[in-house]
């Protein structure tokens, strides 16, 4: 059901006309609304956010991407970051190969290669014997690697067909495995990346079927300390969570419950975030300390709510393609959902505000995977890994952006108004080239006219007049647009290119004059 708006930007008489009237409208901080009906939005939301993130107190144009390591063979399907006691290092997966692209530049020759496929799921521990990566993609046997070496653990991992290893987690000091096509998980003695393999068997708890998609672990606050839950997510949306150490004691291993939520998505369909668990499912992005609470029973728990039907659009479109993944970049208090649209080289990512939960999505980043490495957003392209938000283009193009602002009734939802001028007011670093007009009556077609910009200059830093001169190069562009419509309803809609420069949107005031009620 939509919600009534609440933030109504009242009619302020200008003494200049006496019909002419003045409002003030911030910038759509509110984030992208792809729930709401049209003429119910909050002020502060946008129909249309592309490329420009909601921050706190503007709208700013996302950065953009270089290509960090280049000349790969294939479309990169996989990146894995190996976090040692001396060294961290970026693993790029493509065309059946691991190369070790830390350095950057060119794709150096593949440490393994011959693998069955790229799609590989890994994780980091620790054991006495050193810090490694056990990976494995349900097709090629398991393998570790120490920092330098790549091995095979086909022969040293027992009790299991180790290529028929599709996921993997640690949990408890123990290496857990989901088995492709089974609702069977096998882990590894304590500490250890080899050895007997035993398995667990789920299939009489798991009232929907299915296989295992993944497992993960969650780490709960149940009331009486901190504790980590085992958590076995499988293909129906079944959700088995259970608390212990050691499966084989029925002392210490016990089913806390069986919970039931949307379809997951993908092999990589969770992450850890902020001491939750976040799952991609047919009902949008579902922390899990919410989801299970209310099961399907209430949609709003999901991070999504404010663009699930665009999510579930892109599910029913695009749930079989490979590529949803999720990465939180706490540098820049974002969340990148990755949608892929097709398999190849086009991708979009719906992206979060950490701190206010609000959503827009970026474009022109063709990313089939995710990896956060030292701190920084890696993703694998078709030939290429980018390294993101790292320059003021995408890989030395323009970056696309665009904008639809909720429309407003101004406080009088039955009475036509003629919007004759606007006036947005952006902060910037250089002349960007900007259309813009002010939309009427739920019109959502691309803006044509040219903004002008009229900038004031920024101050060196202990040059300026302290209070009244401006820090860092920034400029201020305040300048009146005329426009021309008449309707009931309006909304500033902005779009344009940039390239080598900073944007954020403050503001924007409008001049209308009233007419008649009809």
């Amino acid at each position: 059901m939509a919600r009534a708006s609440t933030n109504v930007i009242p009619l302020r008489r200008n003494a200049q006309q006496a019909r002419a009237v003045t409002a003030s409208l911030p910038s759509p901080t509110g984030g992208w609304n792809a729930r709401d009906a049209l003429g119910e939005m909050e002020a502060t939301d946008a129909v249309t956010l592309t490329n420009l993130f909601p921050s706190t107190t503007s709208v700013n144009l996302r950065f953009g991407f270089q290509q960090f390591a280049t000349g790969a063979p294939a479309q990169v399907q996989s990146l894995f970051t190996y976090s040692g006691s001396t060294s961290n290092k970026l693993i790029a997966v493509a065309n059946g190969g691991f190369y070790d692209i830390t350095a950057g530049g060119a794709f150096p020759a593949a440490s393994v290669s011959g693998l069955t496929n790229s799609k590989w799921q890994y994780v980091n521990l620790t054991t006495a014997g050193g810090s490694f990566i056990i990976c494995c993609n349900g097709a090629d046997n398991v393998y570790t690697f120490d920092g330098t070496n790549w091995v095979d653990r086909g022969a040293t991992i027992t009790g299991v067909t180790s290529s028929t290893l599709i996921n993997v987690n640690l949990h408890k000091n123990r290496v857990w495995f989901c088995q492709t096509g089974t609702l069977k998980a096998w882990y590894l003695p304590t500490q250890s990346i080899t050895g007997a393999a035993q398995a667990l068997d789920l299939s009489a708890f798991a009232p929907h079927g299915g296989y295992l998609m993944a497992m993960a672990t969650w780490t709960m606050d149940a009331g009486y300390g901190v504790d980590d839950m085992a958590v076995f997510i499988t293909s129906e949306g079944d959700i088995l969570v259970y608390r212990g150490t050691d499966p084989t004691s029925a002392t210490t291993w016990a089913l806390v419950g069986v919970w039931w939520v949307g379809r997951p998505i993908g092999r990589r369909c969770y992450v850890k975030y902020k001491g939750d668990l976040i799952v991609i499912t047919q009902d949008g992005l579902l922390p899990m300390s919410s989801a299970l609470q209310s099961s399907r029973l209430n949609p709003r728990v999901a991070l999504t709510d404010k663009i699930q039907f665009k999510v579930s659009e892109s599910v029913s479109n695009y749930s079989t393609n490979f590529g949803w993944d999720l990465l939180p970049f706490p540098k820049e208090n974002m969340l990148f959902l990755n949608v892929p649209i097709n398999a190849t080289n086009l991708q979009e990512q719906y992206v979060m505000n950490t701190i206010t939960s609000q959503w827009c999505n970026f474009t022109n980043w063709p990313a089939a995977c995710w990896a956060l490495h030292n701190d920084d957003p890696y993703f694998g392209g078709p030939t290429y890994v980018g390294k993101a938000w790292s320059t003021n283009a995408d890989a030395g193009n323009a970056i696309p952006y665009s904008a639809l602002q909720a429309f407003n009734y101004f406080g009088e939802r039955g009475r036509t108004k003629r919007f004759s001028m606007f006036r947005p007011t952006f902060k910037l670093t250089g002349s960007p080239v900007v259309q813009g007009n002010m939309a009427v009556d739920f019109d959502q077609t691309a803006p044509s006219s040219q903004l002008a910009m009229v900038s004031g200059s920024g101050s060196v830093w202990d040059t300026g007049t302290w209070d009244s001169g401006m820090w860092g190069g920034y400029n201020f562009s305040r300048a009146w647009q005329g426009s021309s419509g008449v309707g009931y309803c309006a909304a500033p809609n902005l779009a344009g290119t940039a390239q080598g420069l900073e944007l954020q949107w403050i503001s924007t005031d409008v001049i209308m004059e009233p007419g008649a009620y009809l």
